[in-house]
């Protein structure tokens, strides 16, 4: 099988509605990467439902890792230890997976290492660029996070500035269920908005006094929606496309700007962007642009490995594993676990 100084790192991930599993071998190859997602199921109910995600999660966590070994060519006896997101998260959905994790580590006689999410997403960027080392600044923008950060070293972080309210994936889903598109909202407005005019309304820019890398989202949100409400109250039609277009202009202006902001107050000549929202194409395009003009280098994830999966954690745990972090087995969920905390 493989050389004895291999490392391989047996990942699951479960914070919110995907269930995955993935083989990763000394940090950078995936050999598997598997994702049951639960998408259709949370759409009728707009929006991800706790309960159901645990319940989906249990019935498909043996089946994905166990896929997940078979597509890598390996077998437990291979691993060298078991990585899991143990938070931030949904607390019953994260279950599951540290559960799973800790069962598996105990039987195989395996190390076992518990991973922050957001450190996975940031990791992700080390899949596709094997070149990429830190130091290096990075924005987090998903579901439930927007945070910018200084990646000093691996498993080394400070952040910069993060979301006072809203962050901003959360802020595509409320709207997009505002003007009718339903869940999810982030790839439902990245399309729309291609139809439509970024210029068509003024929307507002939100600074946050005092943090001038911090961000806030729910005035933008109000925004829209007193925008809606005004359409309807005035017997107006709404271009739905045009509204789309302009939040989506709003949110990227925000994030580019305090992002290029912190590269260059920091000085750092590599950046890159992780999350969810990361696979949104005109947040790509305008971070491609201002890079290429700044003279910065970017590097971002593919979109697959932009979202949710167990790859990202799996090459997070990999430096963890390396630096000698291990977990005992009343390691926990951890619903709103702080990067940087352990």
């Amino acid at each position: 099988m493989e050389h004895k100084e291999d490392v391989l790192i047996l990942a699951i991930e479960s914070s919110c509605d995907e269930t995955a599993a993935s083989v990763v071998k000394n940090g950078r190859e995936v050999l598997s990467n598997i994702i049951s997602s639960q998408i259709d199921l949370h759409t009728i109910y707009g929006g991800v439902v706790p309960e159901i995600a645990s319940r989906k999660h249990i019935e498909k966590i043996n089946q994905v890792i166990e896929e997940a070994l078979k597509e890598a060519n390996c077998s437990l006896d291979d691993i060298t230890a078991i990585a899991v997101t143990y938070g931030p998260g949904l607390v019953g959905a994260l279950l599951v997976g540290v559960s799973a994790a800790k069962a598996i580590s105990f039987a195989a006689n395996k190390p076992l290492i518990g991973v922050h999410h957001i450190e996975g997403h940031i990791s992700a960027n080390f899949i596709e660029n094997r070149q990429l080392e830190p130091p290096f600044a990075c924005l987090v923008v998903s579901g439930g996070h927007t945070h910018l950060v200084a990646v000093k070293d691996y498993g080394e972080y400070e952040i910069l500035g993060y979301t006072r309210d809203d962050a901003a994936g959360e802020a595509f889903d409320k709207v997009a269920r505002a003007i009718g598109l339903g869940y999810p909202g982030g790839p439902k407005i990245d399309k729309i908005s291609k139809e439509g005019n970024p210029e068509a309304i003024k929307f507002p820019r939100a600074k946050v006094a005092g943090s001038s890398y911090d961000f806030s989202f729910s005035g933008l949100k109000s925004a829209v929606l007193n925008y809606l409400n005004s359409c309807e109250m005035k017997n107006i039609a709404v271009n739905k496309a045009d509204v789309a277009a302009s939040f989506q202009r709003a949110v990227i202006d925000v994030l580019v700007e305090h992002s290029l902001q912190a590269i260059k107050e920091y000085g750092y000549e590599k950046f890159a962007i992780a999350g969810g929202v990361a696979s949104n194409s005109s947040l790509r395009a305008a971070f491609k642009t201002a890079c290429e003009l700044h003279k910065i280098a970017l590097y971002q994830p593919s979109p697959i490995f932009c979202t949710d999966n167990a790859a990202m954690i799996g090459v997070a745990g990999y430096y963890e594993y390396v630096k000698g972090v291990r977990s005992g087995y009343d390691l926990n969920a951890v619903p709103n676990l702080k990067l940087g905390e352990r």
